[in-house]
């Protein structure tokens, strides 16, 4: 039968919140459970703590103040002169804690110091380690401010330390702080010696330059070449379009002449003041002729005359604008001629002025390299100035604000700190050590355990009976029935009666995983509130190698259940007897028989409970433990269920599923778990303190109904008693 309980949460609340409580109540109980080793523990490592402090050796502390400002901030605030630091304030102030403990700052404290002598560092195989070990660098936050702190034996040797590191990297500061200015006055120096033969080669240069090129001047503004040809350009300009004039008015005379046209129509003839004049004589002359052959004859002398002076007229007419046409393509031919000459002139500068810029440019890069020497010859020599000054300053950037003083108590060891964190480290040394030993614990001791590792039903809790008298343990619920004892076997008859098969259970077999886990008490005093109950109840002690039955209830006779197996004895009856226990009557083993095993699987033991089962209600049989022989597989297999004994905190979780696991794969029906001898009011009452209260609630009852027995005088009164519980 598998069994797997499934916890539900009630409504409005998470199952995380119902877990959180159980969970560090569970941690609590493994402390409780665990206190011995916890206090053992906590003892342990406090008396450690307080070993230590009486045995270290006493640690003094010497503190020197210094100030570490920017290495720029000097007197002169040359700024960016001889800055070798960071841009960023903070890497140069790491850098500066990191020096404090460099290896070479430490062995110059060590050889003025002498502590290659000293006892603390004597023995050391690397000294210069073992100081920068005791020396602590501690920046102030939000200042420039940092404590060095040195660590010894001796106060007085402790502040000498402290101070002497802090002088010693001043000093260095400052040596560092001159080589660096030496080396870079050096430097500029060399260079000044190199730039001033460069700034000499490049005027050099240009000079030679301008011997070569045979030019006056490479200035714009004084460039006689670049105005010639400007003015050149201006006249060949002026020269063209004369010439393209005069030619245009020559092509028109040719043009005019050869469509038949006389020369003093042509406009630019006929505007001229001689053709006008001579054309109005010839007019005046038409004029008179007109007037003349209105009286006269063509033959009349005057008429002859005044024709001869018209003739003579145009004939000068004609003379006339052939000199202007000549004229006209005179100057054609000479305006053509100026032009072709300043053109050759224009040409003429226009090469001259190309081979002039052409010279400029190299000009110019000649002295751009001598400006350029110039400005960093300059440079560099306003900067050995400046350098020169720079090494006149002796002001040092660092700076001792508080020297250190002799201690007058010791820094280690800090009494009160370490009590405290002896005393925390105690605590959780004690408490993880219990919880280790707890998780390293696998045995079983709760319902939890049963129901999650067996994965069987849980039937109760049954408390260690503190008695050394077998009969009383044997017997606790019939002598004792007000016990929490009592109650607890109550409470298993009840879950077995209400389990899935309660109506059915005439046999039921009690076993367990190992010995000694009080399968036998659980079966006898399980017999007896059975018998409590009214019903005809048969306890048989079918351990035949070590049976405990017949000394509880104090049975001595010889013939028992072997006799009867090894047909000894045939009658049955002689088996039983009757116990003190009303209804509950008890088959003993007997004497021992040398083969148990046969015995128990043998024809006549299945004979034997079927003859029992039908003269008792209930037969309950205490078998052997399922680990150490195959008696309770047998037997469990002819009955109707098996009770299941664990002993608390006693068998190992694999040990006991392994035990179940043998009897399920039988076919066996397991009726569930008891968990055995758990000691309510001691030593596990972490564990149970609940169910032992609540027994205990309860208990005032039977005391009350066995006081009230013997004034009513009715002796059945507590087995009716019983019987009802």
């Amino acid at each position: 039968m598998q069994y797997s309980p499934q916890s539900v949460a009630p409504e409005g609340q998470s199952e995380a919140g119902i877990a959180a409580s159980p969970q560090l109540r569970h941690y609590w109980h493994v402390i409780l459970e665990r206190r011995w080793l916890v206090i053992a523990s906590f003892v342990s490592v406090l008396a450690l703590c307080l070993v230590y402090l009486y045995t270290a050796p006493k640690v003094y502390q010497a503190v020197v103040r210094l100030q570490i400002d920017r290495e720029a901030e000097s007197s002169l605030n040359l700024r960016d002169v001889v800055v070798s630091m960071s841009t960023m304030d903070q890497d140069y102030l790491q850098t500066q804690y990191k020096n404090l403990l460099s290896r070479s700052l430490i062995e110059a404290v060590i050889k003025k110091e002498k502590l290659t002598e000293d006892s603390r560092y004597n023995k050391k195989l690397d000294v210069a380690q073992a100081v920068a070990d005791d020396i602590t660098v501690s920046p102030i936050r939000l200042s420039r401010l940092v404590d060095v702190k040195v660590e010894h034996t001796s106060p007085g040797k402790a502040a000498a330390i402290a101070n002497r590191l802090a002088n010693e990297f001043i000093d260095n500061n400052q040596l560092l702080r001159q080589k660096r200015t030496l080396d870079m006055l050096f430097f500029l120096r060399s260079q000044a010696s190199g730039l001033e033969r460069d700034v000499q080669k490049a005027e050099e240069d240009i000079q030679n330059y301008r011997t070569q090129t045979k030019f006056v001047s490479f200035d714009e503004r004084m460039n006689i070449i670049a105005e010639a040809l400007s003015q050149s350009q201006a006249r060949y300009a002026e020269a063209k379009s004369r010439a393209q004039s005069s030619q245009a008015i020559a092509a028109e005379i040719e043009r005019h002449v050869a469509a038949g046209k006389t020369l003093d129509t042509f406009p630019a003839i006929a505007v001229d003041p001689q053709i006008k004049q001579l054309q109005t004589q010839v007019a005046a002359l038409e004029n008179e002729l007109a007037g003349l052959l209105q009286r006269y004859k063509d033959k009349h002398p005057s008429v002859i005359q005044v024709r001869s002076r018209i003739a003579e007229a145009r004939g000068a007419i004609e003379r006339a604008a052939q000199q202007i046409a000549v004229t006209v393509r005179s100057e054609a031919m000479v305006a053509k001629s100026q032009e072709e000459s300043l053109a050759s002139l224009v040409a003429e500068w226009e090469a001259r002025q190309t081979e002039w810029s052409r010279a400029k440019m190299q000009y110019d890069v000649l002295s751009r390299k001598a400006e350029t020497s110039k400005a960093l010859f300059n440079l560099v020599l306003g900067k050995m100035k400046e350098i020169e000054m720079v090494q006149k300053d002796k002001a040092n950037n660092i700076r001792i604000v508080d020297e250190a003083s002799v201690p007058v108590r010791p820094a280690k060891p800090n009494v009160v700190l370490t009590i405290l964190l002896g005393m925390f480290l105690a605590v959780v040394a004690s408490i993880g050590l219990a919880l280790f030993v707890n998780y390293l614990d696998d045995s079983i001791k709760s319902q939890d355990d049963v129901e999650t590792y067996l994965r069987l039903p849980f039937l109760g809790y049954v408390p260690n009976i503190k008695s050394n008298s077998i009969v009383e343990r044997y017997l606790n619920s019939h002598l004792h029935p007000q016990s929490n004892a009592a109650e607890s076997f109550r409470t298993v008859r009840a879950a077995i009666s209400l389990g899935s098969r309660g109506n059915k259970l005439k046999f039921v077999t009690v076993t367990s995983t190992i010995p000694s886990e009080g399968k036998s008490l659980v079966a006898s005093n399980l017999a007896v509130v059975i018998a409590q109950t009214g019903m005809r109840t048969l306890l048989i002690d079918a351990d035949l190698r070590r049976p405990s039955v017949q000394k509880a209830y104090q049975l001595h006779s010889p013939v028992g259940l072997s006799a009867y197996l090894t047909e000894k004895v045939n009658n049955i009856d002689e088996l039983i007897h009757t116990s003190e226990v009303p209804n509950l009557d008890v088959i003993c083993v007997g004497s021992t028989p040398s083969q148990p095993s046969e015995l128990i699987g043998s024809r006549r033991m299945i004979q034997l409970l079927q003859e029992l089962g039908r003269r008792y209600d209930r037969i309950v049989m205490d078998c052997p433990p399922v680990s150490a022989v195959s008696d309770p597989l047998v037997l469990s297999a002819l009955a109707d269920g098996v009770v299941f004994v664990s002993k608390f905190n006693k068998v190992r979780r694999d040990h006991a599923r392994k035990s179940v696991q043998r009897m399920q794969e039988a076919g066996i029906h397991i009726c569930g778990v008891l968990l055995n001898d758990i000691d309510f009011e001691g030593r596990d009452s972490y564990y149970y303190s609940y169910y032992y209260y609540q027994n205990r609630y309860y208990s005032g009852y039977y005391r009350t109904r066995t006081t009230a027995a013997p004034e009513t005088k009715k002796p059945e009164a507590q087995p009716e008693t019983s019987a009802k519980a």
